[in-house]
């Protein structure tokens, strides 16, 4: 019999590109769940937490929700996470804008600031260095390019490496964390649903390591 195609749910808290991603989900192979339910989301193959616009508007959804501990508690199991963009930045200590501090989910070290860069937002496609054993980059080339729009991104690239993330980076302005990959922690600041054939790869590298559900009763049907 067939392998089921893994069942993941990208959380509806109120922000995110949350039809694209699971337009993209969908075409990777994945069966693609748009929901608030928390017990769907805490039970499915794979959680994808999208986000948009500013790190403390999110973070205000996430607990208007009661999502976090769902997410720290998949994270705990080792049962796959992956956040986009500031579904990413909500993943660190704190995000800092416009000089007020706002505090995240404390599941990578360290914060997110704004890009000292003469143009921001950073808007447009970036090649990317991604480290060795890298899970979401197997199978892509160097010159592979990713879709980035945002303002603000974490910069403490050596704090994260020294707390055994796996680390991708690019620059604009500086150099600034484009992926981090931490046990069943994924996440991009770029938005792979919006990164062509590169960003179909990296969620078919994601969604190959999801468990797929169980089928019980004793018999194919």
């Amino acid at each position: 019999m067939a392998t089921p195609p893994p069942a993941v749910v990208v959380l509806d808290y109120g922000s995110g590109n949350l039809r694209s991603a699971e337009r993209a989900l969908a075409r990777a192979g994945a069966q693609v769940t748009v929901t608030a339910d928390l017990a769907a989301a805490d039970a499915a193959a794979g959680l994808v937490v999208p986000g948009v616009g500013a790190y403390a508007a999110c973070m205000s959804g996430i607990d208007e929700l009661g999502a976090a501990p769902v997410i720290a508690r998949r994270v705990a199991e080792g049962r796959p996470v992956l956040g986009i963009c500031v579904g990413m930045q909500i993943l660190f200590e704190y995000g800092e804008e416009h000089g007020v501090v706002t505090k995240g989910l404390g599941l990578l070290p360290g914060g997110v600031r704004r890009l000292p860069a003469e143009r921001v937002p950073h808007m447009g496609w970036n090649t990317v260095a991604a480290p060795a054993g890298s899970m979401l980059f197997g199978g892509l080339p160097d010159d592979a390019r990713f879709y980035f729009v945002h303002s603000y991104a974490a910069l403490a690239v050596d704090q994260l490496t020294a707390a055994d993330v796996l680390v991708t980076t690019t620059e604009h302005g500086a150099g600034f964390v484009a992926a981090a990959e931490r046990g069943a922690l994924s996440a991009t600041q770029f938005h792979p649903e919006k990164s062509a054939q590169t960003g179909a790869i990296l969620l078919g590298n994601w969604l190959a390591t999801l468990t797929p559900p169980t089928m019980t009763g004793g018999a194919d049907r």
